[in-house]
């Protein structure tokens, strides 16, 4: 287990989740499940199964360093790796890694995003000890493959070969990325049974995504090899800030899964989700007679269903005749929208963003 490793990136601006989502505090920061815990600390404590405490790093925005620290008081401040400017995932995986491989070049990393739900953790703990003991077997490149339920075009799906891994028959070799297909492309994938959804979870050895970037992505990797001699000593700081300046924003996804030969994926059911929108939320939240889900105390309904709340304890709401809506409320911005079209509130924050009058509530 000391050689076990965990990235948590924490960058993303959270959208989506508008207007209680903000960029100064974006959903991996919030209690978005109203269960007393960000999604942060949940997923800091559900990692601390398979990796130590002192092992886990957190990558974000320089902007969330002291959210980082409020949440999460016990970690050291030369774990929380702070990106002067947001290049992707890319970027944040190589500068971790090579961080990473400084303390330690036998490390075995899981790299998890910040803000999923996973029910079923004692499994996703078993999933992962499986995943890091074949990385530790062999240079692979590993990614968690969720077995899809329903044709979703919001998630990336992976199609696997017979193909098995040699120390794991559970493993299988990747044969294809492909990102957010059209609905009748994502019906084929779930009827034909190769294909599982992309979690954006990833496990390997440090060694080996060294070796892959090197390969695959030699710009980005170039520039932080040269950090070598600087991380974990006080001129990290000041190189990745030159580092950055100078990466493309490009994704591990398109940079490296998709072109590396060693891909391996192990697919599972954790009761995996990965909190994308409002529609995602009201899907794991209990809910009325009428099928309203409700986060917040004082919420009055009448001929209404189906709909989810998100508003401050302090306020009472009362909605008559609405069905199948999101209403939020963050003290300065009410949202209101059908949950069919929740996809357009990405749109709706571009919007507000460039009418300079609305930009405070962003």
């Amino acid at each position: 287990m000391k050689n076990n490793y965990c990235i948590i990136m924490a960058g993303g601006i959270g959208s989506r989740f508008w207007p209680i989502s903000k960029s100064a505090k974006p959903k991996q920061f919030l209690d978005i499940l109203g269960v007393g815990k960000t999604l942060l600390q949940l997923t800091f404590e559900r990692i601390q199964k398979v990796c130590p405490e002192e092992n886990i790093f957190i990558v974000a925005n320089v902007e969330y360093r002291e959210l980082i620290k409020e949440q999460l008081p016990q970690i050291q401040n030369s774990r929380i790796l702070c990106e002067p400017q947001r290049r992707n995932t890319a970027p944040c995986v190589a500068y971790a890694s090579y961080k990473i491989y400084e303390i330690n070049p036998e490390a075995r990393l899981i790299i998890a995003p910040s803000d999923h739900l996973i029910l079923k953790e004692d499994v996703f703990t078993s999933v992962l000890e499986t995943a890091l003991d074949a990385c530790s077997k062999e240079d692979c490149l590993i990614t968690l493959g969720i077995e899809p339920n329903r044709p979703d075009t919001g998630y990336g799906y992976i199609q696997a070969t017979d193909e098995s891994f040699k120390h794991s028959s559970s493993l299988k070799k990747v044969k294809t990325f492909t990102e957010k297909p059209n609905l009748e492309m994502a019906k084929f994938f779930l009827q034909s049974g190769d294909f599982s959804w992309n979690s954006g979870i990833f496990i390997w050895s440090a060694k080996s995504i060294v070796n892959a970037l090197e390969k695959h992505l030699p710009e980005i990797n170039n520039i932080f090899k040269e950090g070598k001699g600087s991380y974990n000593t006080p001129q990290e700081e000041s190189f990745i800030t030159k580092a950055y300046s100078e990466c493309t924003n490009i994704s591990i996804d398109y940079g490296v899964m998709e072109k590396a030969k060693n891909v391996y994926v192990l697919p599972c059911e954790f009761g995996w989700t990965d909190l994308g929108t409002w529609g995602s939320v009201y899907d794991h939240l209990s809910k009325d007679e009428k099928g309203n889900a409700v986060i917040g105390k004082n919420v009055k309904t009448y001929n209404s269903e189906n709909n989810i709340f998100n508003v401050p304890s302090g306020k009472l709401v009362v909605v008559n005749g609405l069905k199948d809506f999101i209403i939020v409320d963050s003290e300065s911005v009410l949202l209101i929208c059908p949950k069919d079209d929740e996809q357009k509130i990405k749109q709706f924050v571009t919007d507000v963003s460039s009418d300079a009058k609305l930009s405070k509530y962003l």
